[in-house]
């Protein structure tokens, strides 16, 4: 199944530019997209044999290969749903960078910083690196703009 910027395979974004640091590459799209025609092609090849060698005297319901192929089909889509909702997650995710979060560390307690990085590793949920400690995205209970910095005076 392809989603629409392909697989992330692990990408980070700077607050400075708000711009990738590291590799980006199309694995989900490559692979995933052949496995999803390999899928394809062995569904219809199956029915292909089911009908070509059903028993004469008590033939297959026709209903039953539509039902069948709908249903295929319907596994099909949600799995590009599924991949769709992953892509939003990681933009999401990603346009969090430079504000300040607020989120519940692994002990249960409330803390608040800038996210100065998003990790988009595979399929996992994106992590934001807020400081130096590593939050999960599930973790976040408050984002706000980040107040600009306060201009420096030189004499």
């Amino acid at each position: 199944m392809t989603s629409p910027i392909g697989g992330f395979v692990s990408r980070d974004f700077d607050v400075a530019g708000k711009t990738p640091t590291s590799m980006y590459t199309n694995k989900t799209t490559t692979d995933g997209g052949s496995k999803s025609v390999a899928d394809q092609d062995t569904f219809l090849k199956l029915l292909v044999a089911q009908l070509k060698y059903q028993d004469p005297s008590n033939p297959a319901d026709s209903t039953q290969f539509l039902a069948q192929t709908a249903q295929f089909t319907q596994v099909e889509k949600l799995g590009q749903i599924a991949d769709m909702l992953q892509a939003q997650q990681l933009i999401g995710a990603s346009s969090l960078v430079g504000t300040t979060v607020t989120y519940q560390d692994e002990y249960g307690m409330t803390k608040t910083g800038v996210v100065t990085k998003t990790k988009l590793n595979g399929d996992s949920e994106p992590i934001l690196v807020v400081g130096n400690m590593d939050v999960q995205l599930s973790r976040v209970t408050e984002v706000q703009q980040t107040p600009p910095a306060a201009p420096v005076k030189t004499t």
